[in-house]
């Protein structure tokens, strides 16, 4: 994997800081629409292992953050059962960035504008090492997967739909 060069604080990178927790720093060429498959590719690292942070709401448009596999989709119908709400569906794009503080493709779960409920697909936090975004397009950290729980009070769920072929 190559080496990176430092990139300026964000409000994820702060927020790990002050909470002494070790992270790598990671940059790639941010592609629009490459998503965690072209970061992954980049880095030379199994997008299994690249979580990404999406912004979804419930039926009372009360936002949530779901970190899910890079190469998997989330069954929206399985979190709203497990999260003990009506629906859940994706933000739109032009409100996600306003609960986040983020914009679309760069934005992480630490540091969010707004403390929202955190939910984590189960199966990443096996993982030794994960990659998430940093706050800034084109920018991972690799982490112990454990901090999603230790400092975000991530909830466990099983929602995914694998994406990889058998």
């Amino acid at each position: 994997m190559a080496a990176s060069k430092h990139v300026s604080e964000t409000p994820a990178t702060q927020m790990l800081k002050k909470h002494k927790v070790a992270y790598t720093e990671h940059t790639y060429d941010y592609i629009e629409h490459g998503g965690t498959a072209e970061a992954a590719r980049q880095l030379g690292i199994d997008s299994h292992a690249v979580v990404k942070t999406l912004i979804l709401e419930d039926e009372h448009a009360k936002p949530h953050v779901m970190l899910m596999h890079g190469d998997c989709e989330v069954s929206m119908k399985n979190l709203a059962r497990q999260a003990s709400v009506k629906k859940m569906q994706p933000c739109q794009a032009a409100v996600a960035p306003r609960h986040s503080g983020y914009q679309i493709g760069g934005t992480s779960p630490f540091g969010t504008r707004k403390r929202m409920p955190v939910w984590v697909e189960q199966s990443v936090l096996d993982l030794p090492q994960i990659y998430i975004n940093g706050g800034r397009r084109g920018y991972l950290l690799g982490i112990e997967p454990q901090v999603l729980v230790t400092l975000l009070q991530a909830n466990c769920v099983n929602v995914a739909n694998d994406g990889r072929a058998a």
